[in-house]
């Protein structure tokens, strides 16, 4: 059997584009598997939320496949590659005739859409999921997503992979080391991990990547400014791995969700970081001790102080996290027992 392959890869500078070329590569040492490939007894279409997935999903719906949800939820795909009519038509496709002024509102007010918990309670998924052939999920927050749309639709959860490399040297950085890395947008909870930054004493945060948007930068820019914040761009690697290495524990906070399995976390994890993560479906099978867990709301910003305060003050609580994580990410994420379940699902299609 031949699977054709369909992601973007590297140097696209999305997390989606590095794991699928780990996948790729896990794949191809036990099948015969080919990207773009037109004679393919079945397809794998790997899908996200922005435009490097348009003719991805337009082929996925054309030739029916396997669909790689690495996003459960495609609004914000569908606000960046469609005009409004076609906008409100697909809304309406999703959830029936009476959310056509919905979906207008919706799309007149888009540029709230990074923050707005609406845009996230519509993952607006039905398409897809009735027309594939099967679909495959990192967490059971988007399988439930996925089947609240198309309940008939075959889902299969597969762990997010984790390829376990030589990490480069880590840089040199005043420790404690908390650090926030990737897309920096409003749904990371930046300004909520910057507000109880300083009563943690005597630590330092990194805050890594580009930002969403200038607009969020610039309402930023007076947190990221004050002592002890480090700010560094967008690094590809291998300087992305030496920061992520360099850290003594990861933030990596997502609300509203949008149904994803981080792969940042995921590397963290396998480093052997603490990671400070959102309490949800979507961090489910993470184990309780090997991750630290903060919940969304009214008191996000306390929790944070007080966790990020007992990690920063206790050496031997980070390392036994760390232990712990490291442990889970290679029994359950090594990319031999992705590849496998992959197979499986492609082999039942």
């Amino acid at each position: 059997m031949k699977a054709g392959f369909f992601s973007p890869l590297p140097p696209a500078r999305t997390g989606v584009a590095d794991y699928a070329a780990a996948l790729l590569g896990a794949m191809r040492r036990t099948g015969d598997v080919e990207i773009g490939a037109q004679n393919a007894d079945v397809c794998l279409y790997h899908l996200g939320n922005n435009h490097l997935h348009r003719d991805i999903y337009q082929r996925a719906l054309a030739r029916p496949g396997v669909a790689v949800l690495h996003d459960a939820v495609l609004h914000h795909f569908f606000l960046g590659t469609l005009d409004q009519a076609a906008y409100v038509e697909e809304f309406v496709y999703n959830y029936g005739a009476w959310s056509a002024d919905l979906a207008r509102g919706l799309w007149r007010n888009r540029a709230r859409s990074a923050a707005d918990p609406r845009y996230f309670e519509y993952p607006m998924l039905r398409r897809i999921a009735e027309t594939s052939r099967a679909v495959i999920v990192h967490n059971p927050g988007a399988a439930a997503m996925v089947r609240a749309h198309a309940p008939a639709a075959r889902v299969f959860e597969v762990p997010h992979l984790y390829e376990d490399l030589p990490a480069p040297p880590a840089r040199p950085f005043p420790r404690p080391l908390f650090g926030v890395f990737g897309h920096l947008r409003e749904s990371k909870r930046l300004f909520s991990v910057l507000k109880a930054f300083p009563a943690v004493r005597g630590a330092s945060l990194l805050v890594a990547g580009e930002m969403g948007s200038p607009e969020f930068g610039r309402a930023l820019d007076p947190l990221l400014a004050q002592p002890g914040v480090i700010r560094r761009g967008f690094a590809p690697e291998p300087e992305f791995t030496r920061l992520l290495g360099s850290v003594d524990v990861g933030v990596n906070l997502r609300y509203p969700a949008a149904g994803e399995t981080s792969g940042i976390t995921i590397r963290l994890m396998g480093l052997g970081r603490p990671v400070l993560v959102t309490r949800g479906a979507e961090t489910s099978r993470f184990p309780e001790d090997a991750c630290v867990r903060i919940d969304a709301g009214p008191a996000e910003v306390e929790m944070l102080a007080e966790m990020m305060t007992w990690l920063a003050s206790d050496a031997a609580a980070r390392r036994e996290i760390g232990r712990r994580a490291r442990a889970h990410i290679a029994s359950r994420h090594a990319p031999e027992i992705a590849a496998r379940l992959y197979w499986e699902v492609l082999r039942g299609c």
